[in-house]
């Protein structure tokens, strides 16, 4: 008989084909183990990095990595980013989940998340990993989220019940908040962007 381990292995690999079938802007690009214990996520969507010259620029495409430990569900993944990402939660080495990770969570739910956050739709920068990034996030909260389309509709319509409009403007005029849900500040024809950051071609 299947261990607990092994059974939510399985069933984080069947949700994950399965809600990411079809998706525009998340791909399974890799796996690694049977059933998997290491994958990788390519991402589709429109985040920003730092060139050495210390512009900041975009880019349309990420990889994550994320690993699965002996002690998973009760210990969280393992993520980092294989392309750079400039936010608040992410470094060279990790991405920051512990704000929202919890063993009943779904994988699927975790790199759904991990898109909003490359976007800026979700920040914390109460405790960041990239204080520079932080303290950018902090100053220009009027330009995000960086990528307003929804990355997992159904999900995205269940989380967003509870957030009125009142509440997605306060969380960008309060520095305090733990985690921020960046509000669609322009209308949907205009990119805030546009003139504002340097566009360059990915690394």
């Amino acid at each position: 008989m299947a261990s607990p381990r092994i059974r939510r292995l399985k069933l984080d690999h069947e949700t994950l084909i399965r809600r990411f079938a079809g998706s525009s802007v998340i791909r399974i690009t890799g796996t690694a183990g049977l059933p998997p214990e290491m994958y990788q996520f390519q991402y589709q969507l429109k985040g920003i990095y730092v060139n050495p010259a210390g512009e900041i620029l975009e880019r349309d495409t990420h990889v994550l990595e994320v690993q699965l430990s002996l002690d998973y569900p009760r210990r969280a993944p393992q993520c980092r980013m294989l392309t750079p990402v400039f936010h608040p939660n992410f470094d060279d080495a990790s991405v920051c989940i512990g704000d929202f990770w919890a063993a009943s969570e779904g994988l699927d739910d975790l790199i759904i998340r991990i898109g909003r956050m490359i976007v800026y739709q979700e920040y914390n920068t109460k405790s960041p990993l990239n204080g520079l990034a932080a303290k950018w996030t902090t100053q220009n909260a009027h330009l995000l989220p960086i990528d307003a389309r929804p990355i997992a509709p159904p999900l995205m319509r269940k989380e967003q019940e509870p957030h009125s409009t009142t509440a997605g403007s306060a969380s960008m005029t309060a520095p305090s908040a733990e985690v921020r849900i960046a509000s669609e500040l322009s209308p949907p024809d205009v990119d805030p962007w546009s003139g504002k950051i340097v566009i360059g071609s990915e690394n």
